[in-house]
Parts: structure tokens; sequence; C-alpha cells
């Protein structure tokens, strides 16, 4: 792979701003009662579908250092063909897929009446925060190229 321009050594003050975001969308996750380890589930969703290897490698190890298990992690991708997850963890994983595939169908309104049948109003603002953050950071990590090493 050849070099890209890193974008937070390019323009620190930015990247710094996107930091301050990212943690100001986790406290808001964790003030609405998701589990710290949960909101990496989140941010793994996301970016396995974006195919983002270093915010896979990070959130892997972020989930399991809070607590989150092997198995759960093992079977994200396929969440739908398990029974891993709460019907609430399920409604904010599909709408976590919807936000990151926004531009192929926008928010169906059946995912979006899912997550409000599990989901009061700011565990939907949480998810979606967080959805489109990772989301940021995906874009991030894979135009700079940041390195993902063993």
């Amino acid at each position: 792979m050849s070099e890209r321009v890193n974008l937070g050594k390019a323009m620190p003050a930015l990247y710094q701003s996107v930091l301050g975001l990212d943690k100001l969308a986790e406290q808001a996750a964790l003030d609405a009662g998701w589990a710290a380890g949960f909101t990496h589930l989140v941010k793994m969703r996301a970016s396995q579908i974006n195919e983002c290897a270093f915010c896979l490698r990070m959130h892997s190890r972020d989930a399991l250092a809070t607590g989150e298990t092997a198995d759960r992690l093992a079977v994200l991708p396929a969440w739908r063909e398990t029974t891993y997850f709460t019907d609430k963890e399920r409604a904010g994983l599909a709408l976590t897929e919807a936000v990151t595939l926004v531009a192929q169908d926008q928010i169906p309104d059946e995912v979006y009446a899912e997550a409000a049948k599990h989901l009061n109003a700011q565990e939907i603002a949480s998810i979606e925060w967080l959805a489109v953050v990772i989301n940021m950071w995906n874009r991030i990590a894979i135009s700079s190229r940041y390195p993902v090493q063993p």
C-alpha cells in the first residue's frame, strides 16, 4: 500500500474536534444506558460494513477490555442468526447498519419502527450518534490508510 496524507497529522485541529465528538457520543450512549462493551460492538458492526481494519482491531480490543465476550465478537457479523443479543441490542445493531448504509436505502421505516418499539428516544439518538461518528472515523482511517500491523 502506498502512503497517503494522514488527516490527523495534516489537520490536527479537525482531528481533535472529531475526538471530542467521539467522546460526547460515547458518553451519551453510556448515559442512555448502553453498556460500554456494546458501544464498541456498534462501532465494530459499522466498521465491518465499511471494511475498516484499523477500527475493527481497536474496537475489538476495547470491547474485550470492557467485558464483552469473544463469542459475541465472533458472531457479530451474523448477529441476526444468533441468540447472543437482546431485542434492544438487535434493534440498536439494525439501526447502526441502516445509518452506515444510508446511501443505499435511507433509514427504512421498518428498521426505525423496530428501534422505536425497543428503544426510547435517548437510546435511538445515542446509537445513531455512535454510528455517525464511527462512520466518520472509518473514512478517516481508510482514506489515510492507517496501518494495521500484527
